[in-house]
């Protein structure tokens, strides 16, 4: 029996509003409870322009058209604002995604092609982000108020030449910075400053001592007392005597809590907009840039293959990596993996940072991959810090970060907010990892749907598929070949229209349905005969849904290894026959045959061609050809010159190629090729 169309009752408990809009003029003809919550009372049958009439409702109409015309989803991530006099608040926000629903079934839907749009609430986490904003700028007129009355506490006072040199200098120096004066005077005082702002330190005071401005102001880093590096404010004004300088006399402050307060809402703020992002890589990239180069040279993000993963080898892959500039470009995001050696298990299990120290060449192994060792070894890294990445209370991701050219190692302030600033980011790294899990759940699923190719004796058989780009979405394109009782070959190419669950079904079925009918019929019975009772019992079972396809037979043809091919086309990309020399040709014909699913009644024509040995028959769908904006026919011809140029390539390699040159995956790829062997 066929399986129960979707009704739209199913959506009436749904926590997220759901509208259903049909027909050309994408009349309203289902909502449910979460919506009428959000938008209020709408009247059903009427048309979207007069249901939504509010400013800015044009916008929405004018994205279900264009789900209409291309059959592609569209998401609006940017909140939009509804007006709400009669409730609590004067205005509702909310994010909506309108997708293609297929054909519903239900008393009073008028029959058509159905738009189902989701929308998702937003207010409360809007209001909470604007309140965020407004807390953060109180915070920063207080810390402001704070600097103000430590710039009027007591500060290092001292004197130096005019061209830089120190005799003597108060007893604070020492106290803060643990040098004492003999080895401080002259310009000793500059082996305490922080290696990476030494030299721009002495460039400064070198321009001032010459260009002699009215004042000079500098914040750089110190050694402290007690082992970290502090960030002090240097201010002097110059004596001038006999038209030039004299001396300089200034003061040094010691502002590393001002600065580190202001380093640390700056950071945090940062980390908090980073935004929802559809994929990992993307959100735990923008995480990544947060903390370089404030807070250290470098930052790469390993996804670990199991959240909370403990006990044994712990897999991980680099899918993110942020350097300041100035360092050697970083190695590329190939999605390698590596198991994670001792300390860097000890971080996950432990749910701390763990820092190593190093120097030179002497990279500990195991720690990273061995690409991301020989990178460290070119930037002169000097310590990792292995920060664990925690999401919905599990270890999901190791970031590590590194200081780099001589610089020395993060202090124990720096390592607790360089942690507390990765943690920070939970929403946009919450909503980017599961929509991959629901991505990698469809792909899985669409995959379960294609069988291996079987093996064929004096012949070759290879497929793939590639899943498309989209989020989360399960496609409708399929391939299959299977063998026939009397041992020939059935081989099949399909894409339904649509990249959501109904595709999918509709997609599973169809496939179900055309093997059955090859595989029982008799040996008369042609491709067109097999397509034409395809589309007759999917119209009577109600599971029809606008589909192309080729369907064909392949029989071994004489004793030289030669095939012939009987082959239909209901409206799919011509196939692509590939000689061992000579340009390709396409499988056409003069009159094509219509899609499935639009008029069974109409006539099918099943065409022969001959396949010699070595050719290859290549079945394929528009994603490895179609580009946007582009002549069909453009996207084929790219196809059959790089189908010409790998043809001596193994079956396998030549479709792996042909799938792995398409660089913006927007649609499913699926192919599937054919090739006789040569005699030996």
């Amino acid at each position: 029996m066929p399986d129960t169309p979707l009704t739209p009752e199913v959506f009436d408990r749904a926590i997220v509003a759901i509208a259903l809009t049909a027909g050309s003029d994408h009349r309203l003809v289902y909502v449910n409870d979460a919506f009428r919550d959000l938008f209020g009372d709408r009247p059903l049958g009427a048309p979207a322009r007069d249901v939504f009439t509010e400013p800015g409702a044009e916008r929405f109409v004018a994205t279900l058209d264009a789900v209409l015309a291309d059959g592609t989803a569209r998401q609006v991530t940017t909140p939009r604002t509804l007006g709400c006099p009669d409730s609590g608040t004067a205005h509702r926000h909310f994010v909506y995604s309108s997708s293609p629903a297929g054909t519903l079934h239900g008393p009073g839907i008028p029959y058509g092609p159905a738009i189902l749009t989701a929308a998702v609430d937003t207010t409360a986490e809007l209001h909470s982000a604007l309140e965020t904003e407004r807390l953060s700028a109180e915070r920063l007129q207080t810390l402001r108020r704070y600097e103000a009355l430590m710039a009027a506490a007591s500060q290092m006072v001292w004197l130096v030449h005019a061209d830089g040199t120190a005799d003597e200098l108060v007893p604070g120096w020492e106290a803060l910075t643990g040098q004492p004066f003999a080895e401080a005077a002259r310009t000793g005082w500059l082996n305490v400053v922080h290696p990476q702002d030494r030299d721009q330190v002495a460039t400064r005071w070198a321009d001032a001592a010459r260009d002699l401005p009215t004042a000079f102001e500098h914040v750089f880093r110190v050694h402290g007392k007690d082992g970290g590096y502090r960030h002090v404010r240097a201010r002097a004004v110059p004596i001038v005597r006999d038209g030039g300088p004299a001396e300089w006399i200034g003061t040094t402050s010691d502002i590393e809590d001002q600065w580190r307060n202001r380093l640390r809402e700056r950071l945090l703020a940062r980390a908090g907009a980073v935004t929802e992002a559809e994929r990992p890589e993307d959100a735990f990239a923008a995480l990544a840039a947060t903390l370089v180069p404030d807070l250290t040279d470098v930052c790469a993000v390993y996804l670990l293959r199991e959240p909370d993963a403990a006990g044994g080898d712990v897999v991980a892959t680099r899918i993110a990596s942020v350097a300041r500039p100035g360092l050697p470009p970083l190695p590329p995001i190939n999605r390698q993996t590596f198991t994670l050696g001792e300390r860097a298990r000890k971080a996950v299990s432990d749910r701390t940072p763990v820092t190593i120290e190093f120097t030179g060449a002497d990279v500990p192994g195991g720690s990273l991959p061995e690409i991301s060792v020989r990178w460290l070894v070119r930037a002169r890294a000097t310590s990792l810090t292995l920060l664990p990445i925690v999401v919905d209370g599990a270890v999901v991701a190791l970031a590590v970060t590194a200081d780099c050219e001589g610089a020395p190692p993060p202090g124990p302030a720096d390592i607790d907010l360089q942690h507390e600033i990765l943690q920070r980011a939970q929403a946009p790294l919450r909503q980017a990892l599961a929509l991959q899990r629901a991505r990698h759940t469809a792909v899985v699923l669409q995959r379960a749907m294609l069988t291996t190719p079987p093996r064929i004796g004096g012949a070759d058989l290879a497929a793939r598929y590639r899943p498309g780009s989209r989020s989360a979405e399960v496609g409708g394109d399929w391939y299959d070949a299977f063998t026939l009782p009397d041992g020939s070959l059935a081989m099949t190419i399909g894409d339904v229209a649509g990249h959501d669950l109904a595709a999918a079904t509709t997609m599973g079925q169809l496939r179900a349905m055309l093997r059955s009918i090859a595989y029982t019929r008799p040996h008369g019975h042609t491709p067109a005969d097999t397509l034409r009772e395809l589309d007759t019992a999917a119209e009577g079972l109600g599971v029809g849904s606008f589909a192309t396809a080729v369907h064909a037979r392949l029989t071994r043809h004489g004793a030289d290894g030669a095939w012939e091919v009987e082959w239909s086309n209901a409206g799919h990309p011509p196939p692509v026959l590939v000689p061992v020399t000579g340009p390709p040709r396409l499988l056409t014909a003069e009159d094509a045959d219509v899609p499935l699913c639009v008029d069974p009644g109409r006539p099918r024509v099943t065409h022969r061609d001959p396949i010699g040995p070595g050719e290859t028959l290549l079945f394929y769908t528009d994603g490895l050809v179609e580009v946007p904006g582009e002549h069909l026919g453009e996207g084929i011809a790219r196809l059959c010159a790089a189908a010409a140029e790998a043809r001596h390539r193994p079956l396998a390699d030549l479709c792996a190629h042909l799938a792995g040159r398409v660089v913006d995956v927007r649609d499913d790829i699926a192919l599937i090729a054919f090739r006789p062997g040569r005699p030996a």
